[in-house]
């Protein structure tokens, strides 16, 4: 077994980064069109609109958890993008992770599919479109609403992925408010949660282009035909572009408004050589108190004097561990996001 898991490892770090990409937002696009998929085959007896916002949000989060230690958990072209514009991402890697993104979307629908075919066979009579009353292509890529105009749509994505920049950007700053450890999945769904509640209306709130690019491609090969691509007067490049475009306003928002105008950090963690002098001190001091060398009897006291050693010895390396853990708190979000 040790052999076949050797032999199975991939070393390539982009490559590993890659693949978490790729099940990240698998699992964000099986727990979100999924939850669509429901709510539509059943005509709303099985869920609405808001187990819909609850499951993308939950998708995101699961998505981000399973992939962040690896990749940091982008998910989205949307925000690799911003991680470029800020240098916490190679541009080379750019159009790598972009790819790997669309791939886990594409595969996401394509297993939501699987699950539900039968349901939107029967919901649709067979007839697979994108447009109509029993229209199921909406299940995997976003539409606009009747009333609204390719202009409205496209400000509508660029507000949307430019406020989810800011809440990312914001939960990585070690200098303003960052997220707890370990909460930063959470925290991060909750930002989709609350812009799907308050901006979901319109046009689905893609926000990303791959969640929407990727299964829309698949509902192309996968029987509704090309009609997703001219369906809402051809509306499939608006939540491709928007996106991009809101990642540039989100980024820049964020930091002039922000970021640019941190100060010098205060309080910031001792370093190594600060926490040894100053517990050098005490290990000398501990060594000349009344009772470390000179108790009731030799004996006692010496052993005194060797507790006493030992104590602050233990002191400054639990202090010594705390700020490098400090250290290392402060700064793992941002360099998981590339956030790092």
């Amino acid at each position: 077994m040790d052999k076949v898991k050797e032999l199975l490892r991939v070393r390539n770090t982009l490559v590993r980064e890659c693949f978490a990409e790729f099940l990240g937002i698998y699992i964000l696009i099986i727990f979100g069109c999924g939850a669509v998929a429901q709510v539509t085959t059943s005509s709303l007896t099985r869920g609405e609109y808001l187990s819909i916002n609850l499951a993308f949000a939950f998708g995101v989060t699961f998505g981000v958890h399973v992939s962040r230690g690896v990749s940091g958990a982008h998910l989205n072209p949307a925000v690799s993008l911003a991680m470029c514009l800020l240098g916490r991402l190679p541009w080379r890697k750019l159009p790598v992770y972009a790819l790997f993104q669309l791939l886990g979307a594409f595969v996401g629908a394509a297993t939501v599919y699987a699950q539900y075919r039968d349901a939107i066979m029967q919901y649709s009579g067979g007839n697979l479109t994108a447009t109509g009353p029993l229209e199921t292509a909406s299940i995997f890529a976003t539409y606009p609403a009747p009333y609204l105009s390719i202009f409205n749509g496209f400000v509508d994505q660029v507000i949307g992925t430019a406020s989810l920049l800011v809440c990312v950007l914001a939960l990585g700053d070690s200098q303003n408010s960052p997220a707890p450890k370990g909460l930063e999945p959470v925290l991060v769904g909750m930002s989709v949660l609350v812009i799907g509640l308050a901006m979901g209306s319109n046009c689905g709130y893609a926000i990303n282009p791959a969640r929407d690019l990727g299964p829309r491609l698949f509902t192309c090969v996968g029987g509704w035909g090309v009609e997703v691509f001219s369906a809402g007067r051809h509306w499939w490049w608006v939540p491709l572009l928007g996106p991009m475009v809101g990642s540039l306003l989100g980024t820049a928002v964020y930091c002039l408004l922000i970021e640019l105008h941190h100060p010098a950090q205060e309080g910031a963690p001792e370093d190594c050589q600060t926490v040894k002098n100053k517990y050098a001190i005490e290990l000398e001091e501990g060594t000349s108190k009344p009772g470390g060398g000179g108790a009731k009897d030799g004996e006692q006291g010496e052993g005194g004097g060797e507790r006493e050693r030992e104590e602050c010895t233990m002191k400054w390396l639990q202090s010594l561990r705390n700020s490098l853990k400090e250290e290392a708190d402060a700064k793992s979000f941002q360099e998981r996001l590339q956030w790092g």
